[in-house]
């Protein structure tokens, strides 16, 4: 049996749907507020629910799954182009309606709550990296005007800052050592902060079967393990390895015109906070003994460029994980040693 298609443009009061009636072929409209919304489809028969894959999405769509609903989620470039004349809440949502009818739309999986508290805990920690980094980098800047040089580098500028700092002391005046000492306390907080979350995470893996499967694969740590877990929702989501690597952005792309088509670089088109973690996790791979003891890694290091290879080699790590969740396997590592 066909689903009936209701389009939702989620707002924060207002709720604009757009739908066709089956029998009819009548077009849809109708407006509700937030606390209206999940009252009119409990008194509806099953529907399939489209949304923009926007904030409250997720929740909003676990709460319609358990009212008999089948959601789906649309990423927003997708819907953009359907927008036609002058934006509203009635055009965003006819225009969720007209992307969702489109052949080969691909749909954002819907996570759980406890994904969805995993990447809240990697977004906070990577805002307090950038605030740190923003605050060693004035640091830096502030002594080198007075001609001392610190490394780059958090590890190696907290090491050799207190040396700095004595070197300061003995020739610039209290009021502006006080306020470098008020900086680097600044600093220790957020690097405080960040090992806090890092431990939150940490805790969660051990809660989490699938972390603790993908952790396994060479170049794969906790930050990466939990990422990609929490961030593909389901592996079914994806027909193969192939297409899970596309999604981050680890595949080539392409270009071609009279049946010719050319391999560009990698396309860069998904989710620019994985791609990141799986290219570091590769670069580890590829900086580590593993270079010399397997062959494929070693030939493909002679024959490529060193961020080619780097970029294969996050490419089959994207594509391992997928597959290792998709069908319950454990990693072998001579999935990787052919003979």
């Amino acid at each position: 049996m066909e689903l009936n298609v209701v389009a939702i443009d989620i707002a924060k009061k207002v709720f604009q749907l757009h739908w066709v009636e089956l029998d009819t072929g009548s077009i849809e409209s109708l407006k509700l507020k937030r606390s209206q919304l999940l009252a009119w489809f409990a008194s509806h028969q099953p529907v399939r629910v489209v949304m923009e894959a926007c904030g409250g999405a997720h929740e909003w769509g676990r709460e319609l799954i358990k009212l008999g609903h089948d959601v789906r989620l649309l990423p927003p470039k997708m819907v953009r182009p359907f927008v036609q004349r002058n934006k509203t809440d009635a055009a965003d949502a006819r225009a969720i309606w007209t992307a969702s009818r489109q052949p080969g739309v691909r749909f954002v999986a819907l996570k759980s709550e406890a994904q969805q508290i995993v990447l809240a805990l990697h977004r906070v920690r990577a805002q307090l990296m950038k605030m740190r980094i923003m605050q060693t980098n004035e640091l830096r800047g502030l002594l080198y005007e007075f001609g001392i040089v610190l490394p780059e580098g958090h590890p190696a500028l907290m090491k050799e800052l207190p040396a700095a700092l004595r070197t300061a002391q003995a020739r610039l005046p209290a009021m502006f050592l006080d306020t470098l000492h008020e900086q680097v306390r600044r600093v220790a907080q957020l690097q405080a902060d960040i090992g806090a979350i890092e431990r939150r995470l940490s805790h969660q893996m051990r809660e989490m079967p699938a972390c603790n499967t993908v952790a396994e694969i060479p170049g794969v740590g906790l930050m990466t393990a939990t990422a990609i877990v929490a961030s593909m929702g389901s592996p079914s989501a994806f027909k193969d390895g192939r297409e899970f690597a596309a999604w981050i952005g680890l595949v080539p792309r392409q270009t071609g015109t009279g049946g010719r088509v050319r391999q560009l670089g990698i396309s860069k088109r998904g989710d620019a906070y994985l791609r990141t973690l799986l290219m570091h996790g590769a670069r580890a791979v590829v900086r580590s003994d593993r270079a010399t003891t397997w062959p494929w890694l070693a030939a493909l290091l002679k024959r490529k460029p060193y961020t080619v290879a780097v970029a294969a080699v996050a490419n089959k790590i994207a594509r391992t994980i997928w597959a290792l969740l998709a069908k319950g396997q454990a990693w072998q590592p001579r999935a990787w040693q052919p003979a």
